[in-house]
């Protein structure tokens, strides 16, 4: 999986297969993309720290948006990936609910490069992710598992029957995004480290707190 680690390179030139040089190019990319986005990204910069002639990047990617695409994908693909190894049917509807909210909560506290890359591309208003196929047919199955979540929890009587899970997603996500995507100013403007071991574990706590008291009928 690519994550945003600074890329080091030990074996460089034609010893490289095509394949990890490809890989050593998007970690290094999403790395420089997440610190500097799309505008303020160099492409020298990137290859330096894949360890590889930045030829190679248009090569690969054919230029530096086919990069950044790449970079973008890379990314989702990940998230996606640990999404469906979620496994949630054998809990009860609510310690599931807790999982899952969990879940959303902790993949954007360890994945800073994630939030970066997302800000930076809906400030280009996401043209890149409608350029990529791949990314239109990359369904979430956190919308999957959430439908089914609510619908054990509502035969249950234990969640609310007029909750619709995109709705029930993106807020999920957006009281998390927000936290992690404005930490520094809401630390100025609050006087208090919000970035601190235990500020997040009482964030993530009130998060999903929030999300169960919001289903409870």
């Amino acid at each position: 999986m690519v994550t945003a680690a600074k890329t080091s390179v030990a074996v460089s030139g034609p010893r490289r297969d095509a394949s990890s040089a490809r890989d050593a190019l998007i970690i290094a990319a999403v790395s420089e993309l997440s610190r500097n986005g799309f505008a303020g990204a160099r492409v020298d910069e990137i290859a330096g720290s894949a360890g590889v002639n930045k030829q190679l990047v248009y090569h690969y990617f054919g230029s530096k948006q086919g990069l950044y695409l790449a970079a973008l994908e890379s990314v989702y693909a990940e998230i996606r990936e640990k999404e469906k190894n979620l496994s949630l049917d054998s809990l009860e509807p609510v310690e599931a609910m807790v999982q899952l909210v969990g879940f959303s909560f902790d993949y954007l506290a360890e994945h800073p490069e994630f939030i970066a890359l997302l800000s930076d591309e809906n400030r280009n208003q996401g043209r890149h992710i409608l350029a990529s196929e791949r990314l239109q047919k990359m369904h979430s199955p956190f919308i999957a598992m959430l439908e089914a979540t609510l619908a054990r929890g509502v035969a249950k009587g234990v969640f609310r029957s007029d909750f619709d899970a995109i709705n029930l997603y993106i807020s999920i996500a957006g009281i998390s995004y927000f936290f992690f995507s404005n930490n520094h100013t809401l630390s100025a403007i609050f006087g208090k480290s919000l970035g601190s071991r235990g500020a997040l574990v009482q964030r993530r706590r009130h998060v999903i707190e929030f999300a169960l008291n919001a289903l409870r009928p």
